[in-house]
């Protein structure tokens, strides 16, 4: 993709819109800078196709593709084919998706950001049918309880079958049940690092965030998510720099303070392991039409 298609955005811009329940239809929309809420975001392609840049990512969904994402993580459309597309768009708030109590290893998937991509055969129903009656039904409290449910099946076998796909280490990975309330406190440390990771945060600001101790904080999010309190920040910090190395012209040192390193030779050493490449490698490596 050529350079001049991603640079126009305002340096570290990332529009903030508001969580929403709702379905839509059309084409692939204009995105000029990035954007995040608190949603499980579906896309369903019935023709063309959409390119994302997600977090540090570009993944491109296909016809008869479906994605599924938390869109708290920066996502911004980046290409549009010249052919005509034909997207349905789902947003259903965060808040309600945690009250279908999906299984751990479920939501886990959702809350380590990224967008995942299924056919649309995985789900075993005709999406366009569904999505076509839930623009309707999302208008009445009836109609909207049946969306709901049906969203919450479409939701388990899209990510039934991410989780089979998968191979490596994850697949084998068993995680421990977690009640309710536990997974509800992850969540909302989730939301706060991906909400202020910019900023200088410690343990103990995002213990807080879910009226926990720090020991017991880390403990928790590790054994029910499978990584680290740290990690996790720093993979948010990555992706918000490998975003900022794709999309504008800011120098690393400029690229390190405002995805929220504490310093140069943190934010490369970091952006080295989890990347593969240092930071101006791997802008070239993309930048290059």
């Amino acid at each position: 993709m050529p350079v001049e298609t991603l640079l126009p955005e305002s340096p570290g811009s990332v529009e903030i819109t508001a969580s929403r329940l709702g379905v839509w239809r059309g084409e692939v929309p204009s995105m000029p800078r990035a954007h995040r809420h608190d949603d499980l975001e579906f896309n369903f392609v019935l023709d063309g196709a959409l390119e994302y840049l997600f977090g540090g990512s570009r993944v491109r969904v296909e016809s008869g593709q479906m994605a599924l994402f938390w869109a708290a993580t920066p996502h911004r459309l980046i290409a549009k084919d010249a052919t005509p597309s034909d997207i349905f768009w789902l947003h259903i708030p965060l808040a309600k998706v945690l009250s279908w109590g999906l299984p751990n290893r479920n939501l886990n998937e959702l809350l380590i950001n990224q967008l995942i991509v299924v056919p649309a055969a995985a789900v075993e129903r005709n999406l366009e049918s569904m999505f076509k009656s839930w623009t309707s039904d999302l208008e009445s409290c009836e109609g909207e309880t049946i969306a709901l449910l049906e969203a919450h099946a479409v939701t388990r076998r899209a990510l039934q079958h991410h989780l089979q796909s998968s191979s490596g280490a994850d697949e084998n990975q068993t995680l421990p049940a977690a009640t309710g309330d536990c997974m509800m406190r992850v969540t909302t440390m989730a939301q706060f690092m991906t909400a202020h990771f910019r900023q200088n945060i410690s343990m103990s600001d995002i213990a807080s965030s879910a009226h926990l101790s720090p020991n017991y904080a880390m403990t928790l999010f590790r054994d029910v998510v499978g990584t680290t309190l740290g990690n996790y920040l720093t993979r948010c910090r990555v992706a918000e720099a490998q975003r900022l190395l794709i999309t504008t012209s800011m120098t690393t040192v400029a690229i390190a303070h405002a995805a929220g390193f504490g310093s140069q030779s943190s934010f490369y050493d970091h952006f080295t392991r989890l990347c593969g490449s240092s930071p101006g490698t791997y802008r070239r490596s993309r930048l290059i039409p």
